[in-house]
C-alpha cells in the first residue's frame, strides 16, 4: 500500500530545464565550449557543483578550487532571472489532478529535489502549501544517484521508504529511488529502471500506482 508519494520537481512538477540550459550554456560559453541539448541531457538531476565539474571536463578547462563558487553563483543567478516569472501556468499537466487524488486518499506528498532552489520554485508555481515537505539540495550531504533525498522525504513524512512511491524523470533520480527501496513513476521514455512509464501524469490513477 502506497502512503505517500516523493515528486521530483524539474520535469515533473514543472519544466525548468530550458531555463537551467540556457544558463549553463551561458557558463560554457566562458571556456569557448559549445553545450548542446545532448549534453544538457546528462545533467539531468545532477547537482549544481557536480554539473559544473561536467562541463569543465567536457571543456578540458581546469580551474583553481576558489574560482569554483563564483561560477556557481552565476550560473544560479542567470537561473533566478529566467526563472522569475514562473507561475501556475508553467505548472506541467496532470499535476494539479494528481495531487487532488492524492489528496482525497490522504496520501501524503513531499518534494525530493536536487535543486536548491526548490522552495521558490514551489512557491513561484503556488504549489508550497500542497506539500508536507521538501528536501532540496540544501538539505543532503549526498545527491542523486544517492538514495538520501527520498530517505530524508520519508522520514520527514513518518512513513517507511517502501511505503513510499517516487515520481522522477532522469535516470539518477530513478536509481536514487530504487536504492531507497521505493518504486518510481518515471515520466518519460526509455527509463528502464522505473516499474511504470508515463508520458506526463495525465490520467494517472490510484490503482495504477498502488499495484505496482
Amino acid at each position: 500500500m502506497i502512503e505517500a508519494v516523493i515528486f521530483d520537481l524539474d520535469g515533473v512538477l514543472t519544466d525548468t530545464a530550458v531555463y537551467h540550459y540556457q544558463s549553463w550554456k551561458a557558463v560554457a560559453a566562458k571556456f569557448n565550449y559549445d553545450l548542446t541539448e545532448h549534453d544538457n541531457e546528462k545533467l539531468k538531476g545532477v547537482s549544481r557543483a557536480d554539473s559544473l565539474k561536467l562541463i569543465l571536463q567536457w571543456a578540458s578547462v581546469t580551474l583553481p578550487q576558489e574560482e569554483i563558487p563564483q561560477l556557481l553563483q552565476e550560473k544560479n543567478n542567470h537561473y533566478l532571472l529566467l526563472i522569475n516569472e514562473l507561475g501556475q501556468k508553467d505548472i506541467l499537466p496532470g499535476v494539479l489532478d494528481f495531487l487532488t487524488l492524492l489528496e482525497s486518499k490522504n496520501c501524503a506528498k513531499a518534494v525530493g529535489s536536487s535543486s536548491k532552489n526548490a522552495p521558490f520554485i514551489l512557491e513561484k508555481l503556488g504549489l508550497a502549501p500542497r506539500f508536507a515537505a521538501v528536501i532540496d539540495g540544501n538539505g543532503v550531504k549526498n545527491t542523486k544517484p544517492d538514495p538520501e533525498v527520498f530517505l530524508n522525504a520519508a522520514q520527514k513524512l513518518g512513513v517507511n521508504p517502501e511505503r513510499c512511491l517516487v515520481v522522477e524523470d532522469a535516470p539518477s533520480g530513478i536509481q536514487a529511488a530504487k536504492a531507497a527501496g521505493m518504486n518510481v513513476v518515471g515520466i518519460g521514455y526509455d527509463l528502464e529502471q522505473a516499474d511504470l512509464c508515463v508520458p506526463s501524469l495525465v490520467g494517472l490513477g490510484w490503482d495504477q500506482i498502488q499495484n505496482l
